[in-house]
């Protein structure tokens, strides 16, 4: 590994900018969000909507129940459900960072969505800039801005359309995986779990100074 990935995992590894704990992508997953979350099921604390105006119904009960989506007062103001991500305030993303992302689960239930949207977030947790397309019939592909370090999909509805929609399937993927999506691939869920690092140590690269080997654990903040 060369002197400036091992500088950058180093710092990460002694906490030297923050605690952490750490994100880790893995580049071959092909859905960032939860497993559950990813198929509308469980405990409805893995979104945020708008109160008032969006309720969700029937998660709480299992963790294998299929939620609802719910518009129960008809409203001017944005009506928006949000995918939260369980440590951060989004899903881990950097500068230049290719993501598709698309809910065809409330499209196939006759959900009143109006707009896709993408919200960046800095390091600091702070909103910074907003992606969106009035386009549903396919998923929204963008490009990570400057600054990236999370992003948080959500969904617009039009919150004059009253009723309940089952949630279903939804995906936050790598890269523009959009045709595949429209033409039905669905794939699952794997999570972007947060991350402890331990058993870290690197020495020399043997016959060459100019890199370094490394050694790290990572453990599964829960």
């Amino acid at each position: 590994m060369q002197r400036g990935d091992v500088a950058h995992l180093d710092r990460l590894a002694r906490r030297i900018d923050a605690a952490g704990p750490v994100a880790f992508i893995d580049p071959l997953a092909q859905n960032l969000l939860s497993t559950s979350q990813a198929l509308g099921l469980g405990a409805p604390d893995k979104w945020a909507y708008t109160k008032d105006v969006v309720t969700l119904f029937n998660g709480i009960w299992d963790p294998y129940a299929e939620n609802r989506v719910g518009i129960m007062n008809a409203s001017e103001k944005p009506a928006e459900l949000y995918w939260q991500h369980p440590t951060w305030v989004g899903y881990p993303a950097t500068a230049g960072m290719e993501l598709t992302w698309w809910a065809p689960g409330l499209l196939a239930s006759g959900a009143p969505v109006v707009q896709w949207r993408m919200e960046w977030y800095d390091a600091a947790g702070k909103l910074f800039f907003t992606s969106s397309t009035p386009n549903v019939t396919v998923p929204i592909v963008r490009t990570a801005p400057e600054k990236s370090a999370y992003v948080r999909p959500a969904i617009r509805f039009d919150g004059t359309r009253l009723g309940e929609w089952a949630m279903g399937e939804s995906m936050l993927c790598l890269g523009d995986v959009s045709a595949a999506l429209v033409a039905g691939e669905r794939p699952h869920g794997e999570g972007t779990p947060a991350y402890s690092i331990t058993g870290y140590s690197h020495a020399a690269t043997a016959g060459d100074g100019a890199f370094r080997d490394i050694s790290l654990d990572l453990v599964e903040v829960t």
